[in-house]
């Protein structure tokens, strides 16, 4: 696939494609005879694993230390792992950090509600 290809299945630009691959999130990918990147289905592997744990919030820091170690092979996959394991712990107390918010959302739109019930009862007594 080109990078056009890839850009627009993925929904990220070009330009980030690019800087991915410059700072080394997703290995080097191959090109053809004219020099244009051709993406296999291995690079668009990578470009949807990098682009799901930059959603989720991961660092770039923490990403490219991911990808270093599995380039260097099957020696480093305990420490691949603690990683993940970190970034889940991390990604846990966010979510419920936002359980919470949600929850003190919900009690403030009750509250409102409740008191535009009130205000239209008390406008609809003084209808009457």
């Amino acid at each position: 696939m080109t990078i056009s290809e890839v850009s627009k299945k993925y929904e990220l630009s070009q330009d980030t494609l690019r800087y991915y691959e410059r700072i080394g999130l997703i290995p080097p990918v191959n090109r053809n005879k004219s020099g244009i990147r051709d993406y296999t289905e291995e690079d668009c592997r990578w470009v949807e694993f990098i682009k799901c744990m930059r959603a989720s919030g991961l660092p770039i820091e923490v990403l490219i230390e991911y990808v270093a170690l599995f380039q260097k092979g099957d020696e480093t996959i305990e420490a691949r792992k603690d990683i993940l394991v970190e970034q889940h712990k991390v990604l846990v107390e966010k979510m419920e950090e936002i359980k919470k918010t949600i929850e003190r959302l919900d009690y403030k739109i009750t509250i409102y509600e409740d008191s535009i019930v009130e205000k239209e009862k008390d406008l609809k007594k003084l209808e009457d």
